[in-house]
C-alpha cells in the first residue's frame, strides 16, 4: 500500500486563541505529488488538527508545512504536529508557537499536553513537539501540578532532590523586561532553592542536616504546610581540594548577542579569580565544530587563561554533542583522584546540528557521568533559550543548573556559592516521604513534578537522583489536609470499600509523618539511610517563624504565576504581604529583590487582567 502524507497548514492568529478563532492559510493534501508538498518522513497516524480541519481520510502520516513564507503573514502559526524536510520548504513546529526553517529536530510528546495547547486530533501516538519560529523560541517543558493524594491509599510520597535555581532568574528575567513568565517557566522548587534558609548545620558525620517544621498553610488555613529542609556543611575554601574544570563554550551563532558571550565571558572571569595553583582549567568550544581553546592550565597562569576567554567570537551552527565528546575527554585526561572533576557547560542550550535530540544528549550525558566527571550548566541569553533542555544535561550529568541573567547573578553562583556550583558533597540524594493517615487525610507535594520517583525507586541504589553541594540548601513544601477537615478528592466519589484510618500504635503516636532520605558519597556505590519522624502541631502561619513565611510566600507566588487550580483565593498581594514578613536577616539582598519581585508581577498582572496592584 502507498503511503500518502496529509500536510495541513494552520495560522493567522495567535497560537493561545480558541481553535475556532485560528484562520486556516495553507491546505490539506498529499506529498505524493497531489499538492506541491515536500515529501516527509512519518510522524503521526491520521488525525485532526486545532483548526478541526480533518485530513483525508486515507492519509497515513501528518506533517505541517510551509507553503508561504511566515513572515508574509500577521502571527501565523502552525498547530499540531510536524516534520522538517528541505530547508526553506518545510520545518518544525512547536506547539502554537510559530513555523521555523531551522534543521529537523522532533520530540516526543503527549496528547494530552498537546490537548492542553488546542490539539484536538484523536492519534495515538500524541504527536511530536516541533520548533518555534525564529525570534523567539525559547522552550520549557510542560508541567502538570502534583495533585493531592489520600494518605490511606497511597502513603508514601518520593522523589529525588534538586539544586537548581535557573527558573528564579529566568522569572526574574521575564519579570524585569515587563512580562509575565510562561507558566511552564516557573518551577516552584526552583524558587524555593534560591534561597537560604537557616536549617540546623551538618554534624561532623553526615554531609547535611535534615529538619521540618508544621505550621497553618496561608492560602488554605484549615490546611497545613511541611517544610522540609536539606542543609550541605559548608566547606572552607581555603582548604578545599583542587579541581580538574573543563569549560565548554557554546560559540554558535545564536550566542551572539550581549547577554550571551559577553556576559558569559565576563562572568567566568569571577569564577577564575576564584581558583589559583591547586587547579587546573581546560577550554573548549563549540559551534559547528568543536576545538580547544585551552589545554588543559594550572591557574596560576590567569593571565593566558583570561586573554583564551576574551579571545572567543560567535558564529556557525550548534554541534553540542562534539563538544560534550571532547569535554569530557580532557576532563577525564587531567582527573583527580583528590578532588573535583567537572564540565561547566556555559550555552543557550539551542544545539541544531549533530546529536540534538533530547534523548540521544540524555545517553550521552548518562554514559559520561560514570566516569566521575560532574557537570554544572550555566544558561544565558534570551529569545531561544532552551530551558528544558539545559535543565534535562544537568540532571542526567550529576550537576546542577543555573541561569545568569545578569553579572550580579554570575557573582552569586560562581563567587559567593562556588562551593555549592562547583563541589558535590553527596549524590543520588533521595527523600521518601510516609504519611500517617490517622493524622492526613490528604497532601501534595508543591513543586518537583519532574523529579518523581517510582517508590521502589528509593531503596534501588542504581536509580540516579539529584546531588547536593556545599552550604547547598534543599527546601520542599507539602501541603497536608489534616483529618477531620472536609475534604474531597478532585473527580473521586466516597469510596465504598476502604477500611478507616488505622488505629496501630504507630498511628496514634501523634506523628504527622516519616522521613526518610538515601544518599551517597560523591564517589560511593552504596547509599546511607536517615530517618526522622515529623510530629503534628497546631502552629499557626501567623506564629511561624520569617523563614517559614518566606518560604510560604514564594510558593505561593510561583503556584499564582502557574496559575494553580490549589492556590485559592491567594494573591500576589498576600505574597507580597507575606514575604515582608518573612524577609529576616537578609545577607545578600536577595529576599528584599524577591518582595521588589512580587511587587512588579502584581503590577504586570493587574495591567492584564485588572486585578489590584500590590500597594
Amino acid at each position: 500500500m502507498m503511503t500518502r502524507t496529509a500536510a495541513v497548514l494552520t495560522g493567522g492568529s495567535r497560537g493561545d486563541d480558541p481553535p475556532a478563532s485560528r484562520a486556516v492559510f495553507g491546505t490539506v493534501g498529499y506529498a505524493d505529488g497531489s499538492t506541491n508538498s515536500p515529501n516527509n518522513s512519518k510522524v503521526t497516524p491520521t488525525a485532526l488538527l486545532s483548526t478541526g480541519t480533518a485530513a483525508p481520510a486515507d492519509a497515513n502520516e501528518i506533517v505541517a508545512y510551509e507553503e508561504a513564507p511566515l513572515s508574509e503573514t500577521s502571527g501565523g502559526s502552525a498547530i499540531g504536529v510536524g516534520s522538517a524536510g528541505p530547508a526553506g520548504r518545510s520545518s518544525t513546529v512547536q506547539y502554537g508557537r510559530g513555523l521555523s526553517k531551522s534543521k529537523e529536530r522532533t520530540v516526543a510528546a503527549t496528547r494530552m499536553e498537546l490537548r492542553g495547547l488546542g490539539y484536538v486530533g484523536n492519534d495515538a501516538s500524541g504527536g511530536v513537539q516541533l520548533q518555534e519560529r525564529e525570534g523567539n523560541t525559547e522552550a520549557y517543558a510542560p508541567i502538570v501540578e502534583n495533585p493531592f493524594k489520600l494518605a490511606a491509599q497511597d502513603p508514601l510520597s518520593t522523589f529525588s532532590i534538586d539544586v537548581d535555581t535557573a527558573s528564579y532568574a529566568n522569572v526574574r528575567r521575564f519579570l524585569n523586561s515587563g512580562q509575565l513568565p510562561p507558566p511552564d517557566a516557573v518551577r516552584v522548587e526552583e524558587l524555593l532553592n534560591y534561597f537560604r534558609f537557616e536549617y540546623p548545620k551538618a554534624d561532623g558525620e553526615r554531609p547535611f542536616s535534615v529538619s521540618a517544621r508544621v505550621a497553618s498553610c496561608p492560602w488554605a488555613p484549615r490546611h497545613q504546610l511541611v517544610q522540609v529542609g536539606l542543609r550541605g556543611q559548608d566547606i572552607d575554601l581555603e582548604k578545599r581540594t583542587p579541581s580538574n574544570l573543563v569549560f565548554l563554550i557554546d560559540v554558535s551563532g545564536s550566542m551572539n548577542s550581549p547577554d550571551k558571550l559577553p556576559l558569559l565571558v565576563s562572568s567566568m572571569k569571577l569564577l577564575v579569580e576564584q581558583l589559583d595553583g591547586r587547579d587546573r582549567l581546560a577550554m573548549v568550544v563549540y559551534a559547528g565544530a568543536s576545538g580547544v581553546v585551552l589545554p588543559s592550565t594550572t591557574c596560576d597562569y590567569k593571565t593566558v587563561i583570561v586573554n583564551a576567554l576574551e579571545s572567543l567570537q560567535a558564529g556557525g551552527s550548534t554541534n553540542g554533542a562534539a563538544g560534550i565528546e571532547l569535554a569530557y575527554q580532557i576532563a577525564q585526561q587531567n582527573f583527580t583522584q583528590e578532588g573535583q572533576n567537572r564540565v561547566v557547560l556555559c550555552t543557550d542550550g539551542d544545539f541544531n546540528v549533530g546529536v540534538t535530540d533530547d534523548g540521544s544528549l540524555t545517553r550521552l550525558i548518562e554514559a559520561k557521568r560514570q566516569s566521575g566527571v560532574f557537570l554544572s550548566v550555566l544558561g544565558f541569553g534570551t529569545g531561544n533559550t532552551k530551558d528544558a533542555k539545559m535543565e534535562l544535561l544537568a540532571d542526567k550529568g550529576n550537576g546542577n543548573y543555573a541561569y545568569i541573567d545578569t553579572l550580579n547573578e554570575a557573582r552569586k553562583v560562581l563567587v559567593h556559592e562556588m562551593g555549592g556550583t562547583l563541589f558535590t558533597i553527596a549524590k543520588d540524594v533521595k527523600l521518601q516521604l510516609e504519611f500517617n493517615p490517622a493524622e492526613v487525610q490528604a497532601y501534595r507535594l508543591i513543586g518537583y513534578e519532574n523529579r518523581m520517583l517510582a517508590h521502589q525507586d528509593f531503596n534501588d541504589d542504581k536509580k540516579d537522583a539529584g546531588e547536593i553541594g556545599a552550604g547547598h540548601n534543599v527546601t520542599a513544601l507539602y501541603e497536608i489536609v489534616p483529618v477531620g477537615v472536609p475534604f474531597q478528592a478532585s473527580g473521586v466519589d466516597p469510596l465504598k470499600y476502604q477500611a478507616p484510618a488505622t488505629t496501630s500504635t504507630a498511628a496514634r503516636s501523634g506523628e504527622l509523618l516519616n522521613l526518610k532520605l538515601r544518599y551517597k558519597a560523591p564517589n560511593g556505590d552504596t547509599s546511607k539511610l536517615i530517618e526522622t519522624p515529623v510530629r503534628a502541631t497546631n502552629a499557626s502561619w501567623q506564629e511561624a517563624p520569617p523563614d517559614f513565611k518566606f518560604a510560604s510566600a514564594v510558593a505561593g507566588f510561583g503556584l499564582v504565576l502557574r496559575k494553580s487550580a490549589n492556590i485559592g483565593s491567594f494573591t500576589l498581594n498576600d505574597a507580597f504581604q507575606l514575604a515582608t514578613q518573612g524577609v529576616g536577616e537578609d545577607v545578600g539582598g536577595y529576599r528584599k529583590e524577591f518582595v521588589e519581585l512580587v511587587r512588579k508581577a502584581a503590577a504586570l498582572q493587574a495591567a492584564t487582567d485588572g486585578k489590584p496592584r500590590v500597594r
